[in-house]
């Protein structure tokens, strides 16, 4: 997969496995990393679906509908190459927490919703549930943060609230935080998502 890693100046800190939206790419959020600590290590993906010329990371039926298939055949295949790229890089493939946006925080939920051990922790701007039917993985000790918009035309505020229950249920703590800005990624949510990765 195409991706950029960024060797971080303190080896403690965790990796950061950075998602982009549709449409962006592997550079979109490395300033978001960035700010969110300066320190960490930084591996940063590409999508290997397109959908007309948009990097993406899953197909998609429509607007909100997911190719379950697809999405299930991509988080193995990310999962794998985060695995590998461990190994090629030299990070710690136990201390990994996933900086998605919109379809990368879906992959990256997905990956929650899939493996115990695939992440330490994720901030999720503005996902959807991305499986339903399935049965989660114990989550217990796993830290997830959830930025939602209260408006948000492309992914309700039930998909939130929902996927927070879901993640709680399988033993991971989960932050919830509204913003009221629609399916934007802002600058009020990345400060949330940083104060709350202080304290973890």
């Amino acid at each position: 997969m195409i991706h950029i890693f960024q060797q971080g100046s303190n080896p403690s800190k965790p990796t950061f496995l950075v998602l982009h939206g549709t449409g962006g790419n592997e550079h979109d959020l490395l300033p978001i990393a960035s700010h969110i600590d300066s320190e960490a290590s930084v591996l940063s993906v590409r999508g290997n679906v397109s959908e007309n010329g948009m990097p993406r990371f899953f197909k998609r039926l429509s607007e909100g509908v997911f190719d379950m298939a697809d999405l299930k055949a991509r988080t193995e295949e990310l999962n794998q190459f985060i695995a590998t790229a461990a190994e090629e890089h030299g990070f710690d493939r136990s201390n990994i927490i996933a900086i998605g946006y919109s379809n990368g925080a879906n992959i990256a939920a997905n990956l929650l919703f899939t493996y115990s051990d695939a992440l330490k922790g994720a901030i999720l701007h503005h996902p959807m549930v991305p499986n339903r039917e399935t049965q989660l993985p114990d989550l217990s000790g796993v830290q997830v943060f959830i930025a939602a918009g209260t408006n948000d035309p492309i992914c309700p505020a039930e998909e939130s609230t929902d996927l927070e229950g879901m993640l709680q249920n399988a033993g991971a703590a989960v932050k919830l935080h509204w913003e009221n800005y629609g399916h934007q990624l802002t600058m009020p949510e990345v400060e949330a998502a940083k104060s709350w990765y202080d304290q973890l």
